[in-house]
């Protein structure tokens, strides 16, 4: 029962955020940010992680709050839901073209949160939407959810299609770090015994 459900409560937002690991990529999402509930369908759809995320927030003043604490909640599901991560395989990586964009993303669920972000986008704003959101989106899940994660964007022009491709690239890398290892599904994956 790879599964995890958080709720996340403060003076700027009301959040409930539920995944599953074993899904098939389902998504229903609801944040009050058309642009960032976009993005988060294609990290479910890719990922093959089922979420649904709820999010109220003081989107009168900007879209901030929301975008990281959704990052703050969905990063605690996951951590919560690959428990003591035994028979995971650990490790993702994605290299993903979308038209113009090409992004590289790699992670590691290795309980110790890093985030490398190379990616630059053209424009301030994609729509509404403040593009400096995407990279405190991941912040966010990476410490959280305890992953290591680089992004690095090769190639782009049009800053849809950047975080777009980063979203995706991201998802199925994560698909591949959180599923099972069939040679070492009792095992832990580190020498250290434990992550």
């Amino acid at each position: 029962m790879r599964k995890a459900s958080i709720t996340r409560k403060t003076a700027e937002t009301d959040i409930g955020v539920a995944v599953d690991l074993d899904g098939s990529g389902a998504y229903d999402m609801a944040t009050g940010v058309g642009f960032f509930d976009h993005m988060l369908d294609q990290l479910a759809r890719h990922s093959l992680i089922d979420m649904r995320v709820r999010c109220t927030g003081d989107t009168h003043i900007d879209d901030h709050h929301s975008v990281e604490d959704v990052g703050i909640a969905l990063g605690q599901a996951l951590a919560q839901a690959l428990g003591d991560k035994r028979g995971i395989r650990r490790y993702g990586a994605c290299l993903l073209p979308m038209d113009d964009a090409l992004v590289r993303a790699a992670l590691d669920l290795s309980g110790r949160p890093y985030l490398v972000w190379n990616v630059d986008f053209p424009t301030a704003k994609i729509g509404s939407f403040d593009t400096e959101l995407v990279r405190e989106f991941f912040q966010a899940l990476s410490t959280h959810g305890g992953i290591t994660l680089h992004v690095d964007c090769l190639h782009g022009i049009n800053s849809h299609h950047i975080a777009e491709a980063a979203f995706k690239a991201v998802a199925r890398a994560l698909r591949e770090a959180v599923e099972t290892d069939p040679r070492k599904a009792d095992a832990i994956p580190s020498t250290k015994g434990a992550l």
